[in-house]
């Protein structure tokens, strides 16, 4: 098993970006320094939601500020982007990190971003395929040549630089609905599995792209699929949930889930067509149960139990855990630093 962390910029009440920043490279910095194999930065626009809007601009820093560390994309949404920019800037940040570059991709969800960049949600679908098509064409063909629905190449194009890692960086797509693994694992492209679906959700979504992949003809030889959990380690269980509630009473869901996270089409006032499994998803408000996050959702416990946890998921068919150790808890910094060195100390070394 790989241990990643995501990392997804949250602004909370009385910081500066900056400081937002100074935070969460200095964490960077400690996970290479602890052992750990990659990071994972998030993408988001308008909103202290999140506060990294191009994510190849910040993972150009920490490929200057780190020698060892995976450095990866969670996630680029790419219906965002004019494909030929993400192709450039992916291919110069692998160069510039000597081929650490891991690229998570996905459609995004968040109608207050589309609405902003002018898009329609209900072709988020269709211009995240387009994008993808030409990335890898891009990437892989001289004098490439593309018309679609969104985009073109007026004249065939030749990438430079084109990326170190051959054929191209390692591809991994975000996936929420079932629909998702189903197409991309005939295509043989690894999932990112949801962090907000419980255990038994990413269980059968790993089963799912193996069995759809395999029925494709897809050698899967080699291929990492990877989990997105929220991990905590305490020295005892009664530590571990006592922190879990403290964690909770600290956490305002309706920062995440609102209508401004929620795939809406605002002309319509309804879900946007393509999202329907996400109906209501991002409106329920209210709070998840302590019990369901303890034994159905978290990474969360001891040493012991997190260690069983972790090994339960490996079993699933994933090869790499992104731990999420509190994006939108504020843990000050020093409170980060022992959560991390024990993470590593008494649960990474049963992995090794």
């Amino acid at each position: 098993m790989k241990f990643s962390t995501f990392h997804l910029f949250h602004q909370f009440a009385g910081q500066t970006a900056k400081e937002v920043y100074d935070y969460q490279i200095e964490i960077v910095e400690l996970l290479e320094e602890l052992g750990f194999d990659g990071v994972w930065v998030a993408e988001h626009h308008f909103r202290d939601y999140g506060v990294v809007p191009n994510i190849f601009t910040l993972l150009s820093n920490l490929a200057a500020r780190t020698e060892r560390l995976r450095l990866g994309t969670g996630i680029v949404v790419l219906p965002l982007h004019n494909p030929i920019h993400v192709a450039e800037e992916a291919a110069m940040v692998d160069l510039l990190s000597g081929g650490r570059l891991e690229l998570g991709i996905g459609r995004g969800y968040q109608s207050i971003e589309f609405e902003n960049f002018g898009l329609d949600l209900a072709e988020a679908r269709d211009r995240f395929n387009e994008s993808l098509e030409m990335i890898l064409g891009l990437w892989t063909q001289d004098d490439f040549e593309f018309k679609g629905r969104f985009h073109e190449t007026r004249h065939p194009l030749t990438l430079m630089p084109k990326p170190v890692q051959r054929p191209y960086p390692p591809l991994h797509v975000a996936a929420v609905s079932p629909e998702t693994v189903e197409i991309y694992a005939a295509r043989g492209l690894p999932i990112l599995a949801d962090p907000a679906a419980p255990f038994s959700k990413i269980a059968k979504a790993a089963r799912t792209w193996h069995e759809k992949a395999a029925a494709a003809g897809v050698d899967t030889t080699g291929v990492e699929l990877v989990a997105s959990r929220s991990v905590y380690v305490a020295p005892t269980l009664e530590q571990a949930r006592e922190d879990q509630a403290r964690f909770e009473a600290n956490f305002d869901r309706s920062r995440i889930f609102n209508v401004r996270s929620a795939p809406i089409d605002s002309a319509t006032g309804q879900t946007a067509k393509g999202f329907e499994f996400y109906q209501d998803r991002y409106l329920k408000g209210g709070t998840v149960d302590n019990e369901f996050r303890w034994n159905q959702l978290e990474i969360i416990g001891d040493p012991e139990r997190v260690i069983g946890q972790i090994q339960m998921v490996r079993d699933m068919g994933f090869g790499n855990l992104m731990c999420d150790f509190g994006s939108t808890r504020p843990l000050p910094i020093e409170e980060m630093r022992k959560v991390l060195r024990f993470f590593a100390k008494e649960v990474m070394p049963a992995f090794r």
